[in-house]
Parts: C-alpha cells; sequence; structure tokens
C-alpha cells in the first residue's frame, strides 16, 4: 500500500487547465501512412473499456489545482495496471514516471504506453519571464529559444506533454490569467505561439529532448466578463473569427499536437461541448489531426452550468461536442460505455478520439520505447543548467520596458555613490518565479536587490529596507493571498534611508500570487500599504526610479505623475535581479514594448488599441460623443510602447506603388536611424486600417513587425509585403474577404506615434 501511495502523491500540483498542441514532426507521406496503419492495428485489437481507458486522465498528486474528483488512489492503481488509463497529469521525475510507465507496460493487456502532462508554462526548472512579459520583448526567435529549453528540461524529467501556449487574447488586466498569454493582439499572438509551439516540439517530436505543445484554452476565456475568471462570455462571430481565433488556427497550422478546450461558456454553449468550435473549425473546417483534451474537470463543470443533469449527460454532450480526452473529470470514467451500450452514441464516436490519442503517442515514439524520457543522467545535466541560467538572463533584460526616463535619469549614473533599495518585493526572491511555477524551488531567483549589489561599482554604497510587506501568512496556488493593511513599522526606516540617499530604486508592484488562475481582481492598483508607502518616499526625495513587478497592466496614473522615471520589469523568472540590475546600470539598453495597453485608471477595462470607432468618435461642443467625462479615453502607456535609452527617426514611408489587386503585393518601406550615442533595438511595427468594409472594423490593426539592431548613428531601411490574405477579415456573408477600396497604412515604434500614408487594393 505504501508504494501505491508513494505514486500518486508524486509530482507538485502546479497543474488546472492543461492544454496541448499537434506534432511539429516532418514526417514523409510513407512515415505517416506508417503511423496511420499502426493506429489502425491497434484500434483494431482494442475492446470498448480499453478505448475509453485512454480518452481518461487522472492527476497523480494529491495536490491539484482543481476540485477532486473523488476517484481514490487505490482505484487509479488498478486501472493503471489495467491499462484503462491513457494520460496522467502531475507526475514527474524520471523516477516517478517511469514506475507509473512501469506499470501499465508490464501489468496491462496491450501495453499501451501512458502520456504524461504538465503544466510548464514559462520554465519547469529554469523560470523565464511570465509569457506576457516575454511578449513584450517581440523577439519570436527568443521565444522559440527558451520554448526549446523548457521542453528540454520537461523532457529530461520524463514528461512528454506541456499544457501550453496559453493564446488567449487578453484584453481586459482585471483577469488574472492575462500573464500567461501574450496580450491583446491577435496577430501578436498568433506569432508567439507558433514561435513557442516550434520550441516546444522541435523539428521532430519523436527527439527525447522535445515533447508536445497544448493550444489553450479554446475558446474565448480571455473574454470573460467582468475580467472574472471562469465567468460567462458574450462575444459575436465576428469578434470570435477576426480576433479569438487566429492564434488557434496559426498553430493548428503548424502542426500543434493537442488542443484544450476552455471553462467558459460562448452564446449559451459550454466550449467543452460546442461540436462547432471542435469539430466543425477545427477538426474538420482547419483539418487538424490532434486530439482535444478537456481543461481539468470542465466537461462535469457542465452540470453547474446548468446544461447537463449528471456526468452521464455532461459525458454525451462532450464526446458530441468533440472532447477527446476527460482531465480529472470523473465523466467519460463513468458513463462512456453504459452511453454506447444504450445506442446513444455509437462506438465509431470513441474510435476518433482514441485514433487521434494513440497518434500523439506514436508521433512521441512513445510506441517505439516507452521509457525513452526516463534518462536519470540527462536529467541530472539538463535542469538548471549554467545555459539554461544564460538564456534566462537574456530573455529577463529583454522582456523589460522603459516607460518613462524623465531627464534621463537612467542609466544610473556615475555621479551617484548611495543608492537606497527600497520596497517590499526589492527582496524578494520568490515572486520573480511567477504564479505558475512548476518545479522551480521556491525562493531561487535572483532579486532585484542582489543584481543591484552585484552590478554596482564598488564605490556606491547600497542601502535597504523592505518599507512594508506586501502580504501576510501562506503564499500558495490555491489559497487566497492576505494583504497587509496595517503594519506600518517598516516605514520609518526606509523613510530616512531615502531621505539620506543619492537616488532611490523603489520596488513595487504585485505578489506572485496576485496574479494567474483564479486572481482576477476589480483593484488593478498597488494593493496592501504601498501607495502610502511611495507616497512617503516622493516627500522626502524627488529622485525616485520605480521598478514594477506585476503580472497585469496596472493603474501608473500617480507613478507616472510623480515619479521620473518607472520600469516595468514584470515577473522575469530566475534571473531578474540581474537583468533589472543590467538596465539600470546601463549595461543593456532597454528594448520592450508593451504587448497589453495600460489604463489611466480600470474604469477604462476592458482596453485596447484595435477599437473600432463609433458613430460619433470625435469631441464636439456638447457631450454627445464616445468619451468618459471624468478621464481622457486613451491608454497611459499605448500598445507597442517602449523607450530606449537611445532614439529613433523614422523617415517617411515608401510604396512600391499605390495600388495593386489579388493576384499582386506591394512592399511598404521606410527608413529607421539611430539618432542618439548608444546602440540600441527597435520593434519596427507596421499597422493597416481598412477604411470601408462590409462589417466595422478596428481603428488600426498590427499586420507585421520587424525589431531591429542599430549602432549608434546608424540606419536601416525595414520593409514589409502587403497582399490580399494581409488584409483580409471574417466577413458579413461569415467569409474571408479582402473588400477592395481604400486602405491607411501606419508605421512607427508602437500603435500612437506612426507615420501614414493610403494604397488602394482593387
Amino acid at each position: 500500500m505504501k508504494k501505491n501511495i508513494i505514486l500518486f502523491v508524486v509530482g507538485v500540483a502546479l497543474s488546472l487547465n492543461a492544454c496541448k498542441v499537434s506534432s511539429q514532426s516532418k514526417k514523409t507521406p510513407q512515415q505517416e501512412k506508417n503511423i496511420e496503419q499502426k493506429v489502425d492495428s491497434v484500434l483494431a485489437l482494442m475492446t470498448l473499456e480499453e478505448k475509453i481507458g485512454q480518452m481518461i486522465q487522472y492527476n497523480g498528486s494529491w495536490d491539484v489545482t482543481g476540485p477532486a474528483t473523488g476517484t481514490t488512489n487505490e482505484k487509479k492503481l488498478q486501472r493503471l495496471k489495467n491499462g484503462l488509463v491513457g494520460s496522467m497529469l502531475n507526475v514527474v521525475s524520471v523516477k516517478s514516471t517511469r514506475e507509473a510507465q512501469r506499470l501499465t507496460m508490464e501489468n496491462s493487456r496491450l501495453k499501451i504506453p501512458l502520456i504524461f502532462g504538465y503544466d510548464v508554462i514559462h520554465g519547469y526548472k529554469t523560470m523565464f519571464p511570465v509569457p506576457l512579459g516575454e511578449t513584450a520583448s517581440w523577439d519570436m526567435i527568443l521565444a522559440e529559444k527558451t520554448a526549446a529549453a523548457a521542453a528540454r528540461e520537461t523532457a529530461a524529467s520524463g514528461v512528454h506533454w506541456t499544457f501550453a501556449p496559453m493564446m488567449d487574447i487578453s484584453r481586459d488586466a482585471r483577469w488574472g490569467r492575462i500573464m500567461e498569454g501574450a496580450g491583446e493582439d491577435p496577430f501578436l499572438n498568433a506569432e508567439i505561439a507558433v514561435a513557442r509551439v516550434k520550441g516546444f516540439q522541435g523539428s521532430d517530436l519523436a527527439s527525447e529532448k522535445t515533447i508536445a505543445a497544448c493550444a489553450k484554452h479554446f475558446a474565448g476565456y480571455g473574454f470573460a466578463e467582468a475580467g472574472r475568471d471562469y465567468n460567462t462570455v458574450n462575444i459575436g462571430v465576428h469578434e470570435l473569427h477576426n480576433t479569438i481565433l487566429p492564434p488557434f488556427k496559426a498553430v493548428a497550422k503548424a502542426g500543434v499536437a493537442t488542443f484544450m478546450n476552455s471553462f467558459n461558456e460562448i452564446d449559451g454553449v459550454p466550449a467543452t461541448s460546442s461540436s462547432y468550435l471542435q469539430r466543425e473549425l477545427l477538426k474538420d473546417g482547419w483539418d487538424w489531426d490532434g486530439f482535444i483534451v478537456s481543461d481539468w474537470g470542465s466537461i462535469s463543470e457542465m452540470i453547474p452550468h446548468g446544461i447537463a443533469r449528471n456526468k452521464k449527460e455532461a459525458a454525451l454532450l462532450a464526446i458530441k461536442g468533440g472532447s477527446d480526452m476527460d482531465m480529472e473529470g470523473g465523466a467519460y470514467e463513468s458513463s462512456l460505455e453504459s452511453l454506447v451500450e444504450e445506442g446513444k452514441i455509437s462506438e465509431t464516436l470513441l474510435d476518433d478520439s482514441v485514433r487521434r490519442i494513440l497518434r500523439v503517442k506514436f508521433q512521441l515514439g512513445l510506441f517505439d520505447d516507452p521509457y525513452k524520457y526516463c534518462d536519470e543522467s540527462f536529467e541530472e545535466t539538463e535542469l538548471y543548467s549554467e545555459e539554461n541560467q544564460d538564456l534566462a538572463l537574456e530573455a529577463a533584460k529583454k522582456s523589460i520596458v522603459l516607460l518613462k526616463n524623465e531627464n534621463e535619469i537612467l542609466p544610473i549614473k556615475n555621479s551617484v555613490k548611495s543608492i537606497a533599495v527600497i520596497g517590499p518585493l526589492a527582496d524578494d526572491k520568490d515572486s520573480p518565479l511567477g504564479n505558475w511555477r512548476a518545479q522551480a524551488e521556491a525562493n531561487s531567483a535572483v532579486s532585484v536587490l542582489e543584481g543591484i549589489k552585484t552590478h554596482a561599482a564598488k564605490n556606491v554604497q547600497i542601502n535597504y529596507a523592505e518599507g512594508v510587506k506586501l502580504s501576510t501568512g501562506e503564499r500558495s496556488f490555491l489559497k487566497p493571498l492576505s494583504l497587509n493593511n496595517t503594519d506600518k513599522s517598516g516605514f520609518e526606516q526606509a523613510i530616512n534611508l531615502a531621505k539620506s540617499s543619492d537616488l532611490v530604486v523603489l520596488v513595487v508592484g504585485e505578489d506572485a500570487y496576485q496574479t494567474g488562475e483564479g486572481r482576477s481582481q476589480t483593484d488593478i492598483g498597488f494593493l496592501g500599504l504601498q501607495d502610502e508607502l511611495m507616497a512617503e518616499i516622493k516627500k522626502v526625495n524627488p529622485n525616485i526610479v520605480m521598478v514594477l513587478m506585476n503580472g497585469r497592466p496596472m493603474d501608473l496614473t500617480w507613478s507616472d505623475a510623480n515619479f521620473p522615471a518607472i520600469l516595468e520589469t514584470w515577473l522575469l523568472g530566475s534571473q531578474h535581479g540581474n537583468a533589472v540590475a543590467e538596465v539600470l546600470f546601463g549595461k543593456y539598453n532597454p528594448s520592450g514594448k508593451l504587448p497589453v495597453s495600460f489604463p489611466r485608471n480600470v474604469g477604462q477595462e476592458p482596453l485596447y488599441y484595435n477599437q473600432k470607432s463609433t458613430g460619433r468618435p470625435n469631441a464636439n461642443a456638447e457631450v454627445t460623443y464616445s468619451h468618459y467625462t471624468d478621464s481622457d479615453r486613451d491608454a497611459l502607456f499605448p500598445f507597442g510602447f517602449g523607450l530606449s535609452y537611445t532614439n529613433f527617426e523614422y523617415g517617411n514611408i515608401q510604396l512600391s506603388k499605390n495600388k495593386f489587386s489579388a493576384s499582386e503585393e506591394i512592399k511598404a518601406s521606410v527608413e529607421v536611424k539611430n539618432t542618439g550615442d548608444v546602440a540600441g533595438e527597435e520593434v519596427v511595427q507596421l499597422y493597416i486600417r481598412d477604411l470601408f468594409a462590409s462589417i466595422t472594423r478596428p481603428i488600426k490593426e498590427l499586420k507585421g513587425f520587424e525589431k531591429i539592431s542599430l549602432k549608434a548613428g546608424e540606419s536601416k531601411t525595414v520593409s514589409f509585403k502587403i497582399d490580399a490574405e494581409l488584409l483580409s477579415y471574417f466577413g458579413r456573408d461569415k467569409k474571408w474577404v479582402t473588400d477592395p477600396g481604400k486602405f491607411q497604412l501606419f508605421i512607427g515604434g508602437d500603435s500612437v506615434d506612426l507615420q501614414q500614408i493610403e494604397f488602394e487594393y482593387e
């Protein structure tokens, strides 16, 4: 019995809402044919009970990320031995995965290997920036490299499959999971999602150093009403196709091995049972051949949704809708067999799901060697390697966004001889790891204080005061975070230190457990007593650099008005403090650009740059136009924005021609010059507006970007190709179309500061 318990307590529980992706392997037609023949051969040998078993995923730890299902460990163990489990999640380490695989391979009739899944969201042991932060790099090569490194660490620990990337469009800063995605724009989301899938899956899914990816959450999860997690989603078909689905379609085309459906409903239908999404669009329309896993218990959650009376009805809706695997829901296990026997569903419906699951297992090479991911020597050398730490540092530096730099207070000058490092997050070695931290060791990140001490000149005095504690009590994935709203005992020390120092580096923002799943907030300001601390520090020393640590856009209106410099650092992972310090001292010139709009206040949410024009867009002498009476309607810091320690000058846009047709394309070019004194990187961004269409269209949409590096005084011409496909949209007739007519084209360094020209599509 002791052995049984050990099996099911392995792994750290950081899973909920997992996702999959399809194989990136470029197999020949003959190889694909061979896999299909093998799948058919195995399927022909399977009993109904064994088929259903492949459609069941069990959690391997009591430390779960969702509600418990009640299935006992003893029952799970017996089903493993009988070959009636297709997948396990939260079983990690070579030792643990080998033991679980052995139980199945040595005892089951058909010896179909398990596939092990885990939430590897932004690293496994080595932590990279949270996905929203890494997206701020606008560096797709980097995103592919960090995903590949995470895949190697994951594979080295015996795990075959990650529930990432998340590609939910996120336009509401109140939603806690905004930190897990790539922000508000469909084009940028699609680009980084494809890069991460390529990184996870590589060129060969059968390699021992790659893992299957999962596209989640399908679909609309990021549009939850009021930014409240798991909430209702109300969107139209045009919003669905033009905004939400493009990243998913892109990764389906790129060969993502698996998908995960979402908790939410759309127009009254839970995504878990949506045949329109899962069958009509994904499997049939996009001709995608991977499998779909439910989110944690989402099949059974159709009961509280009010469309299923019990698990049996939920299972019926889910399998008809296209859900292939039930993650810790207990619905397929308890109900599919009787549904087939009663004639409510055909066994061939199950065959399609099982075929898809077996196909991914063959693509991973698990039938050739079920223990191929069980190399303890690889596990020992790959985890937290020096190479991975170097990459973590590179990713962290490139993800930092300089939001404000009045009077060029940054980089810190040689004349500064004393620095006060103040704030509840200044010496925090845990929050930089983020919420979804997989197997990262608690308090293993480099803190900002440590980084500053390492990189400051020897003659600079570094002093530290916490000032105030941000949270109290237990911090964990599942438990609510208790904030400190009473204890100001550290104020005096911090104030005195600020008063006596040349410069204050004020490190504030959010605890790691303020963002992530189930961490929605109505207040996106500085919680706890941080506002009071900041005001007191400002009274005694105006030379303040705010270092912001956070997983969502925050209300920075007061900070912007009172601090000369603001550095957006997100939650940067293992090398957080070193990356921040290199930017502060000018060893690295910041190049990040915002992947989300930062509001002036929470009342603007949801806020995004690519809004549509109303019938009354402009100001007049009266109040009857689209605006707020108490606030500007634009962003405080817009999408695509980010400063540098140098300056970039954009020339006029040049078009290869002003008109083109469906069989042609045009080229838009612009010269960008570094007019400053130091080398730097710039993200050149292309936006387009369709002036007249069959449905209302956004005032501008990102359609391309290129990150360039320029030495001081150097110029470079950047060019973009525009064709009919780039201009297309899902129109009134429910088809993708490109309307003839006039378009505006914009190029610049963010979504507001842009050069403009017009062209015509005939």
